[in-house]
């Protein structure tokens, strides 16, 4: 077994092949969809928590993307389009329809892409990549992560203990996420490869997602741990200020507030889907109503 298996979803979940890719899911509960997407270099295993808080009330559906966790590699490099393609294809071959999206970072890009093209009922993004220019500052740093992972992958003697160090204070720092944290960790160098390629696409210019997720008419959730230092919440909100239907709420943590505060964030969840819930079923009644008043044409 490789170390980056212990991330993702549990041993002997089912298998789809999606474009010559084997993607594994494990699917939870009953009730309406929701889809699980975590960030580059993580598993399924992040949102463990998060599912077993709601599955008695939703179908829950983790993935782990090409490479990562349980899932098999990819002939394509990593990018949010890439992904956003192959989430489309794998949720028709589960025939599950009008999700709630749940996306970090990488999937939370791949989120709001597949969103442009795919109903959802709901969008939670959770510190997720595209809501930035991809200036010259944006390009600067993608390559510098690049070059970091780089180093991991040609096996850089002192990057085991530089990846250790920027997970432990960086990016999962929350106390609630230390086991996860530590299966990162110890694969760090099986995914360096895909962490290189992904913070390469993050420097191109599609991967600028802001006007996209302005023009979006669903309800959306921006669930941001505050100390986050890889996409800092203050850089997001123009972006977010943007949306049409967009509520903001921050959680103490680095990078995924659904894993560093599992119970705060299940129980704001809650609370998102009730409001968004009660503002769709109201606007169809007024869109109803005004049908009923207005001329029949024939």
């Amino acid at each position: 077994m490789t170390q980056r298996q212990h991330c993702g979803v549990p041993e002997g979940s089912p298998e789809i092949e999606v474009d010559g890719v084997r993607i594994a899911v494990v699917r939870e509960g009953r009730g309406p969809a929701l889809v699980c997407l975590h960030a580059i270099g993580h598993g399924a295993r992040d949102f463990d928590a998060f599912a077993a808080a709601v599955r008695d009330r939703y179908e829950v559906i983790r993935v782990d993307w090409p490479g990562q966790g349980r899932s098999g590699a990819d002939a394509q490099p990593p990018s949010a389009a890439r992904y956003a393609q192959l989430l489309a294809r794998l949720l028709e071959r589960l025939d599950v329809r009008a999700p709630i999206l749940v996306g970090n970072s990488i999937g939370g890009a791949a989120a709001l892409l597949y969103a442009q093209r795919q109903p959802v009922r709901a969008l939670v993004l959770c510190d997720p990549g595209g809501l930035v220019a991809v200036d010259g500052f944006v390009r600067l740093i993608c390559r510098m992560f690049a070059a970091f992972f780089a180093a991991g992958e040609r096996g850089a003697a002192w990057f085991a203990r530089a990846f250790r160090f920027y997970y432990r204070f960086i990016v999962l720092p929350g106390r609630a996420a230390t086991d996860q944290r530590e299966r990162i960790i110890r694969a760090g160098v099986e995914t360096a490869p895909i962490l290189c390629q992904a913070w390469t696409s993050f420097a191109q210019p599609q991967a600028d997602l802001r006007a996209l997720a302005a023009a979006l008419d669903v309800p959306i959730w921006c669930a941001w741990a505050r100390s986050d230092r890889v996409i800092p919440l203050l850089l997001c909100r123009p972006a977010i200020r943007r949306m049409k239907h967009a509520t903001l709420t921050t959680f103490s943590g680095g990078h995924s507030a659904f894993l560093e505060q599992p119970v705060e964030f299940a129980v704001a969840f809650d609370r998102f889907v009730a409001r968004s819930v009660t503002a769709v079923v109201a606007a169809n009644r007024g869109l109803q109503a005004r049908d009923r008043t207005r001329p029949a044409t024939f």
